[in-house]
């Protein structure tokens, strides 16, 4: 969460920074709220079915009935026009994809908090659903790999869905 991030920045002043000054904290903020609007949305629908056959009975139950209700169908109707939203889903990540054609993080030569940010929404997608959001080719897919790599590639420990 951003006040963990904040927490951790305040607390521990001699451990590389998450945010790299207010100009940082400014930027996560945006990313934030933009992969909130723009990722979330998209990761969690084609990612419902998905969800849902992962959890026991009783919890799965709960699942289908507050997402149908949220999204005003069935689960299977919703994951049925994941592929018709898939070339929108990426149109949309172009800013993400111009800035990553020219440094490496969204936080410049080194991760910051953004690049977490962004990084937990696609990781959600990852490893809940075999469904491939990002083009192999593509330069946020290319970052993506960088960050699963990063911390001794402690993102790679979590399987992807099969």
């Amino acid at each position: 969460s951003f006040a963990i991030a904040l927490y951790l920045d305040e607390a521990y002043p001699d451990r590389p920074t998450l945010f790299g000054g207010d100009g940082g904290k400014a930027m996560a903020r945006f990313i934030e709220r933009w992969s909130q609007f723009t990722i979330h949305p998209y990761v969690a629908a084609v990612a419902l079915t998905d969800l849902h056959d992962m959890q026991d009975e009783p919890n799965a139950a709960y699942f289908r009935e507050s997402r149908e209700q949220r999204y005003g169908k069935r689960l299977e109707e919703v994951v049925a026009n994941r592929d018709a939203g898939l070339a929108a889903f990426r149109a949309a990540l172009e800013p993400l994809r111009s800035t990553l054609t020219y440094q490496p993080f969204i936080g410049g030569e080194a991760p910051l908090f953004a690049d977490y940010i962004v990084f937990g929404a696609l990781q959600w997608g990852r490893i809940a659903s075999p469904f491939q959001l990002l083009d192999d080719g593509d330069s946020i897919a290319r970052w993506f790999e960088r960050c699963l790599d990063l911390h001794g590639g402690i993102g790679r420990q979590v399987a992807a869905a099969a």
